[in-house]
């Protein structure tokens, strides 16, 4: 499943992968589910997005200055990527991050996106990323030519049910992202 929103974008956000009842139903990442439903929230709060939800492919959802993508591009069994399923997708976030020539700031969400992010930067050719930063919910880190890697827990329904996602929590990291993008 492909990425997508505006080709332009300085804010490259990336997911783990399309949710079997989301975007594989509906054929775009983080439409259609729970975890698009907080995530297209949070990012039209913070003006990125021009409405709060998303159900269908034609719903009229943009994306201003933020593109969506994930580390795998199919629904995985048991909502987990094996490793060879991140290997055989890394490509195409590689060119992904080739494409969008302006991103500066890149939102990981999820230890593995997280993990995927930096592997791709280094394939990319965009320099490697020494030493490596451990995965943590805010983490912060300054990658090679001038972008901005954040990371935050995943938006799915595991973490915003129980609380280890909230609102605010996720919100704190979209007001670092517009500061970082100042």
């Amino acid at each position: 499943m492909p990425g997508f929103g505006d080709p332009a974008a300085r804010l490259l956000v990336v997911g783990l992968a399309p949710a079997a009842h989301g975007g594989n139903r509906t054929g775009r990442i983080f439409t259609g589910d729970s975890s698009g439903d907080f995530l297209f929230a949070a990012l039209r709060r913070f003006d990125f997005a021009n409405q709060a939800l998303s159900v269908s492919r034609d719903d009229g959802l943009r994306l201003s200055d933020c593109w969506v993508t994930a580390a795998a591009r199919c629904a995985p069994p048991g909502n987990r990527p094996a490793p060879s399923e991140f290997d055989r997708c890394r490509p195409f976030l590689v060119r992904e991050l080739a494409a969008l020539a302006r991103v500066k700031v890149l939102l990981a969400l999820g230890e593995l996106a997280f993990r995927q992010v930096l592997l791709a930067w280094s394939e990319a050719g965009r320099g490697a990323v020494v030493p490596r930063p451990a995965f943590a919910h805010g983490t912060r880190a300054d990658l090679p030519g001038g972008v901005t890697l954040l990371a935050s827990y995943h938006v799915s329904r595991q973490n915003t049910n129980t609380g280890r996602l909230t609102a605010a929590l996720f919100d704190a990291v979209l007001a670092e992202v517009r500061r970082a993008l100042c």
